[in-house]
């Protein structure tokens, strides 16, 4: 009986002691995780606006087209279009040494032998060549050289706000990244403290060893997981590395979180798109550079009329003792000369239908480049909207999960719930702070690719 009752006694005491825990270890779990203030991260500070500058800096893609810009540019000139003359200067200079042995029939001069005679021949000349008219051709190829340089720079500042979505899109993932690892971060500390319970109530009996493993089952489970996300932290950093072209692995902070805006309307964002989409004004210039191309060909029908000029100088010196023996000429050379196609196997007549039919393939691309960003707009602009939904959604969510894991400790410390109800309880919280996080970020890249579509990421990011 003395036995017994020590036995009563001793569980009581054991209970006694667990009732006295805190009341609340999920919020203790909570309070004792990691914040994206709190966590530790090494490597310099990274703010947004430095990562969009270093990568617009430092792009080998953006440094390629801002020197296909600047040949471009080097190409716009009134010389290239065909404007001004062509001037060449010509030297020539002849020689030759001679020995001569000479007889004559007359017999009236004695025969001659000389040796080492020189002549020489020296021609000095400039020239002009003008064309005076190409059936308007060179004032096509110059508004086409013009057009070439502004296609030039469309594509650069494309990819530029094309690099800068990249990186604004990548820096938000990183963040993501660090937050979906303090939920598991948070995740683990909970299973931790199930399993400190799990092992104090299976030393004193009150629990069966299976609640004990399982709870240990569930705890290296979180451990896992937390290990995968700490990859995929490290991974979302490599490729914000690579984006900012230097060492994937180097390290860096952050420390914004992922705020959405809501002010976003479809209506300015799609009259913005019209006026500034680089990808739609390409289309634009795409079309006008067949329109120039029908009028180069056009001017094939028209008649070519160009001037020639020239002035020669020429300079003889003859040792010899025949003809001149020595010589100087000069003089002014000119030639107007104007030809007209006639025939050509049909081949203008050809070229020029085949302008034209590219001239209405380029307004069918500008249509429809037209179209697809439009549609592209809206879809986005939508998913933009269910973000902010979902986001406000999985909020709530969250918090109710939060307030259900307190609940569900509760009932499992006291032994009114078992380890499998706790469990689905605690994946249940997880995965709607995960989705909360997910739900953040997308609402996030969705806003970055309409500011991308509209052309003003360049105003609203820096």
């Amino acid at each position: 009986m003395k036995s017994h009752s020590c036995c009563i006694l001793f569980f009581f005491i054991s209970v006694t002691a667990i009732a006295q825990q805190p009341k609340n270890p999920i919020q203790r779990a909570q309070e004792r995780a990691f914040t994206i203030a709190t966590i530790p991260q090494s490597g310099e500070l990274l703010t947004l606006p430095q990562a969009i500058s270093i990568a617009v800096e430092q792009s080998y893609q953006l440094q390629i087209n801002r020197s296909q810009e600047e040949v471009a540019r080097n190409n716009y000139t009134r010389g290239n279009a065909g404007y001004l003359p062509t001037i060449t200067g010509n030297v020539n200079s002849q020689g030759s040494i001679q020995t001569i042995r000479q007889t004559f029939l007359d017999a009236l001069r004695p025969p001659q032998q000389i040796r080492g005679i020189f002549n020489r021949t020296n021609n000095f000349g400039i020239n002009a060549n003008y064309t005076i008219f190409n059936g308007f051709n060179r004032a096509a190829t110059y508004e086409q050289l013009r057009q070439l340089l502004q296609i030039s720079s469309v594509n650069t500042r494309a990819n530029i706000e094309a690099t800068m979505a990249d990186v604004a899109t990548g820096y938000y993932d990183v963040i993501r990244q660090l937050q979906r690892l303090i939920a598991f971060s948070q995740a683990l500390d909970i299973s931790r403290e199930r399993l400190e319970l799990a092992r104090a109530t299976f030393e004193v009996g009150t629990r069966s060893k299976v609640d004990f493993l399982s709870a240990q089952v569930d705890y290296n489970t979180d451990s896992a997981a937390l290990v995968s996300q700490q990859q995929a932290l490290r991974n979302a950093k490599i490729f914000l590395n690579t984006l900012l072209v230097r060492d994937p692995l180097t390290e860096f902070t952050v420390r914004d979180t992922i705020l959405v805006r809501n002010d976003l309307q479809l209506a300015p964002l799609q009259q913005s798109l019209t006026a500034n989409n680089p990808q739609l004004a390409a289309a634009v210039i795409n079309r006008t550079l067949a329109d120039i191309n029908t009028r180069q060909v056009n001017a094939l029908q028209l008649p070519l009329v160009t001037a020639t000029a020239g002035y020669n100088y020429q300079r003889i010196d003859n040792q010899g003792g025949f003809g001149i023996r020595t010589g100087r000429n000069n003089g002014m050379t000119y030639n107007l000369q104007a030809s007209i196609p006639i025939f050509n196997g049909y081949n203008l007549r050809r070229q020029i239908q085949n302008a034209k039919i590219n001239t209405q393939i380029a307004r069918t691309q500008e249509s429809d480049q037209r179209l697809q960003l439009q549609s592209t707009l809206s879809q986005t602009f939508q998913t933009y909207q269910n973000s902010l939904t979902l986001v406000n959604l999985e909020a709530q969510n969250n918090q109710l999960a939060n307030q259900n894991v307190d609940i569900a400790y509760d009932r499992y410390r006291i032994g009114n719930s078992n380890f499998v109800e706790f469990r689905d309880v605690q994946r249940n919280a997880i995965n709607a702070q995960t989705r909360l996080i997910d739900a953040e970020f997308n609402a996030k890249a969705a806003e970055i690719e309409l500011l991308r579509l509209s052309s003003t990421i360049s105003q609203e990011l820096r």
